[in-house]
């Protein structure tokens, strides 16, 4: 209907024409038909307009807002939940904790002196010290012929793994990373510094990272191999030292095939967990331990688990130390998480070594301390005349002490001095010692170590840092298991 669609068009072009009028426009045609307009009228609609727009403009921001207010409190609720370390960790590493402990620490008084600790209900163990560097006690019947033969079938049913330290594949990384020239390794291996390198020089510093077990016999056959050796001398110039590369003398022993009797140790072990649902025997050790050491039990808990060891007939580990000395660039691998700053060295910080006899051996398998209340100590003295102090497979009849395994003994001391102050202090040097090389039967044994950071503060913040992680049901303890870890977390020095 042409007509009526004419009259539509008519109406929506008034329509739009007085939508686009101007206010005073529309006021002044309001105004005329009424005839009521007066300027307070205009003002009173003016005032009306303005009020209602700010209004809706108002009402506009606050939906905004509110609705940025809730997608930002979602979206940090989330990076809260992916990062809740990290914000705790930078969080905490701003604290400084008062140090209002200190480490109880047992005098050991003289070599030879008994005394009572409790240790079971209604039985009393006596401890005997064996020497006064390291601190070393030992304690008869710790464990029953039972717990034993638990600990032992607990071990077997896990599955034991081998204990070898093959060649760390990271070496060569390890010296990029420090940038060290050749002249700077010769000059930090040269300990005289008389611009030679002679075997007891090389075999003092060669077995840090290494897994092979070097003598000066096989020194004299990797020189000829290598051709390293140009004048035969029996010494290694710096011009000779510059023609081999950092592993070297790695390479060329893995070439020729390594022998279980070239290891540093020749064993095998697993770990057991000894928290919350674990085994009542391992349970009970774990709390046997705690009354030994007389240490606040959340430091027990929150060290390595039990790690059992086997070792066959011919098996055997060079001397060595639980624990590495800790410089500042230096951190301890169980409060890594806590260090404020990364850095390329670890160590295992075993404040404690408790040491357990699962039986009685054969033959052999003693525990040697080397050093044991030595008047001095030298590192390189631990090598004169190819006499090797630290070589357990042919020299531990020439250690200071000996302990021969005892089943149900055992042995514990302490791998750190104190600080004067309550807390950690420096290696204990003296604390040295290896499992002479098992010349019949089996030995098993146990050892539970008891991490503690010199570092009180990386100490209390790790321990801050542990308390607010969740809960965990399974079997995992609070510290990683040592075989799972690809840093080797809890290493075997």
């Amino acid at each position: 209907m042409p007509g009526a669609q004419s009259r539509q068009d008519g109406q929506a072009a008034a329509t739009s024409r007085s939508a686009t009028l101007p206010l005073n426009a529309q006021t002044e045609r309001l105004c005329n038909k009424t005839s009521i307009c007066s300027r307070s009228y205009f003002v009173v609609v003016m005032v009306f307009f303005h009020v209602y727009i700010i209004n809706v403009i108002a009402l506009l921001f606050y939906v905004h807002y509110s609705s940025g207010q809730e997608d930002d409190s979602r979206s940090r609720d989330s990076q809260d939940t992916d990062h809740s370390r990290i914000t705790s960790r930078d969080a905490l590493s701003k604290v400084e904790y008062q140090r209002d402990f200190s480490l109880p620490r047992i005098e050991g008084i003289r070599v030879g002196h008994v005394q009572k600790v409790s240790l079971t209900a209604g039985k009393d163990h006596l401890m005997r010290t064996l020497s006064m560097k390291p601190l070393l006690f030992e304690i008869p019947e710790f464990l029953s012929e039972d717990e034993c033969q638990v600990v032992m079938q607990l071990a077997q049913l896990k599955g034991l793994m081998e204990s070898q330290l093959m060649v760390q594949g990271d070496h060569e990384e390890l010296v990029k990373e420090l940038n060290l020239s050749p002249e700077e390794i010769f000059n930090l291996l040269d300990i005289n510094q008389d611009g030679q390198l002679q075997h007891t020089e090389i075999l003092t510093h060669s077995r840090v990272r290494d897994g092979i077990w070097l003598t000066p016999d096989i020194l004299r056959e990797i020189y000829a191999g290598l051709k390293a050796d140009i004048n035969g001398d029996g010494l290694l110039s710096i011009e000779e030292f510059r023609l081999l590369s950092s592993d070297a003398f790695q390479r060329f022993l893995q070439q020729q095939g390594v022998k279980k009797s070239q290891l540093v140790r020749n064993s095998r072990h697993t770990w057991l967990y000894q928290g919350e649902g674990a085994h009542k025997v391992l349970q009970d050790i774990k709390e046997r331990v705690i009354r030994l050491t007389r240490l606040p039990p959340a430091l027990v808990d929150l060290s390595e688990p039990l790690q059992v060891v086997r070792y066959e007939e011919g098996g055997h580990y060079h001397a060595h130390h639980d624990s590495g000395p800790v410089y500042p660039e230096t951190a301890c691998t169980h409060t890594r998480l806590a260090a404020n700053t990364s850095t390329p060295f670890e160590t295992s910080c075993r404040y404690i070594t408790v040491l357990f006899y699962l039986n009685s051996v054969e033959g052999g398998g003693e525990t040697a301390f080397p050093v044991a209340d030595n008047r001095t100590y030298d590192e390189v003295s631990l090598i004169q005349n190819d006499v090797d102090l630290l070589d357990t497979r042919r020299n531990c009849d020439k250690s200071n002490l000996r302990v021969k395994p005892s089943k149900g003994m055992a042995v514990f001391w302490y791998n750190y001095l104190s600080d004067g102050k309550g807390w950690v202090g420096e290696q204990d040097e003296y604390a040295l010692h290896g499992g002479c090389v098992v010349t019949h039967g089996t030995k098993w044994v146990a050892n539970k170590w008891i991490n503690i950071d010199p570092d009180y503060q990386r100490q209390a913040r790790y321990q801050q840092l542990v308390s607010q992680q969740p809960e965990h049901s399974d079997d995992d303890s609070s510290t990683a298991s040592p075989d799972t870890h690809s840093s080797n977390i809890h290493q075997d020095l």
